[in-house]
């Protein structure tokens, strides 16, 4: 079973949205640059989140941890949906790619790799 591990939040201004999302719902902004950053529960109970420059992705999207991205993207085709764009790695361990599910909703899924 697929497990939500963050969401994203396109913006336009980084700093203007920081401090709307510290202000309106108390999330603590960890920078990663000045295109990307972390919204992080003070507590660390819930889900975190990122905020980055509105990209080909215009919305805020759920992000799911599942086992193979492969298997996901195989089984979003069969059942309607498909992927948008490719598997794209991020550093040397880990992928992520976005899916269109059967009502054109676009999720992202977040897999782990073992090291070669």
């Amino acid at each position: 079973m697929a497990k939500m591990e963050h969401f994203e939040i396109p913006v336009d201004d980084i700093a203007r949205a920081q401090a709307f999302y510290s202000t309106v719902l108390g999330y603590a902004y960890e920078p990663w640059g000045d295109e990307m950053g972390m919204l992080k529960q003070p507590d660390d109970e819930g889900v975190n989140g990122d905020l980055h420059i509105r990209g080909p992705v215009p919305h805020p999207t759920v992000v799911f941890t599942v086992e193979r991205i492969e298997d996901v993207v195989a089984l979003a085709q069969a059942n309607g949906g498909g992927l948008i764009g490719q598997i794209e790695p991020m550093g040397e361990t880990a992928r992520y790619a976005y899916i269109k599910d059967s009502e054109g909703n676009i999720i992202g899924v977040y897999d782990e790799i073992a090291a070669a």
